[in-house]
């Protein structure tokens, strides 16, 4: 029997990144601009525009082109419309990214029926979203929180991204249209840390199985991004990922870890076992862990650490998600009895303005009367009869 070499192994899962709205199509562009490998591209939008400037492999257009205008009833009528398109472009995969910025029209109507479609399929998929900064809004944010509600039946497992945090990682001075390019790439780093794992060739190899133990019916996910050069790059950065302002709840919480380590030619296996011991002592005994560990030349002296731990759904978290969902409806509802108020006070205002004039017209023709005593009743027939 031949030898198998690792390098002759290619990958045999299929594995589809779909981008839903403008902020998933701004996310597989950046994958491609930096070269994820062996996995197909596709972007979902309303927005034909978008679509036309898009680098993905497959292009769905869903509704009638024009975007849907920050409402998501839009987007979800629009992937309706278009179902049929959406499950043919998921057809044959083992494993599907649904990468999009909550928040939004599109993404957040037409991505839950998207993660739908893929799971009736009975395929491994994996939710990776962005919440919305605090300054884009408090409707941004409502319809981000039911977004990821309802995602979340959806999916296997769901990875949320608060860009409110993002904000604690990155320069204060940099500019608002870099810090979105950054949210973006932050969706990118989600799912290029997990794809890598099984599509590319690495010091420590894993496979689609290692990743689906994982993944599979996972419920909330958090990731953590650790960057480090220098001496102890490996601790720094292992402590960096698990410590991430972008994890909302401790890691000691989950019950499943998968982490990547990446660095360049000199990335030693000592420096891997370092950034292994310092993520496994941080999580319970009993969690389900798998790691691989690569080299990117591209990274010179760095050494990278993507950690994702899944299984968060301790009563803590369950309670943590409800909160969202209650807390949304809640703001909803007051916006709209606010609406209805406002509504109505103008109505009242309409009509207090109505009786008010009709009011003063009356004194007026009061006053005029008043006024036409004082001129003799022949001449006060003769004026009258001329109006």
């Amino acid at each position: 029997m031949p030898e198998i070499k690792p390098t002759e192994v290619e990958s045999t899962a299929s594995i589809k990144v779909v981008g839903v709205g403008g902020a998933g199509g701004s996310a597989i562009n950046r994958m491609k601009e930096v070269g994820l490998n062996g996995v197909e591209f596709i972007a979902i939008n309303t927005d034909a525009q978008a679509l036309h400037h898009s680098d993905a492999d497959v292009k769905v257009h869903i509704g009638q082109g024009l975007g849907a205008g920050g409402d998501p009833d839009k987007g979800r009528e629009a992937a309706e419309e278009s179902r049929d398109n959406i499950g043919q472009s998921l057809e044959g995969s083992d494993m599907v990214f649904i990468t999009l910025g909550a928040g939004g029209g599109t993404g957040s109507g037409a991505g839950p029926l998207v993660a739908k479609e893929a799971k009736e399929r009975d395929i491994l998929t994996v939710g990776v979203v962005t919440k919305p900064f605090t300054f884009e809004g408090a409707q941004r944010k409502r319809n981000a929180d039911r977004a990821i509600a309802e995602l979340s039946k959806e999916v296997d497992a769901l990875i949320t991204i608060p860009n409110d945090r993002l904000l604690q990682t990155i320069d204060p001075r940099t500019p608002l249209l870099e810090t979105f390019k950054i949210a973006d790439d932050v969706l990118r780093q989600g799912v290029q840390g997990i794809s890598e794992l099984i599509t590319e060739h690495a010091l420590i190899n894993l496979d689609f199985a290692d990743v689906k133990s994982i993944m599979k019916n996972a419920g909330s996910a958090l990731m953590g991004i650790g960057r480090a050069s220098g001496e102890n790059r490996a601790k720094i950065a292992a402590r960096q990922a698990i410590e991430s302002p972008l994890i909302e709840v401790k890691i000691d919480g989950a019950r499943g870890v998968l982490f990547s380590v990446a660095g360049g030619y000199d990335m030693s296996m000592s420096e891997i076992q370092e950034a292994a011991e310092e993520i496994t002592g941080a999580v319970s005994p009993d969690a389900n862990i798998i790691f691989g560990a690569s080299i990117r030349p591209e990274l010179n002296e760095e050494m990278v650490i993507t950690v994702v731990a899944t299984g968060f759904d301790s009563d803590y978290y369950r309670q943590k998600r409800a909160e969202e969902v209650v807390l949304a409806e809640r703001e909803s509802y007051r916006d709209e009895q606010s609406a209805t108020s406002a509504i109505e006070t103008e109505s009242i205002g309409n009509e207090e303005k109505a009786e008010s004039k009709s009011s003063w017209d009356e004194a007026d023709k009061l006053k005029d009367d008043e006024d036409d005593l004082d001129v003799p009743p022949s001449l006060r027939a003769r004026l009258r009869s001329k109006k």
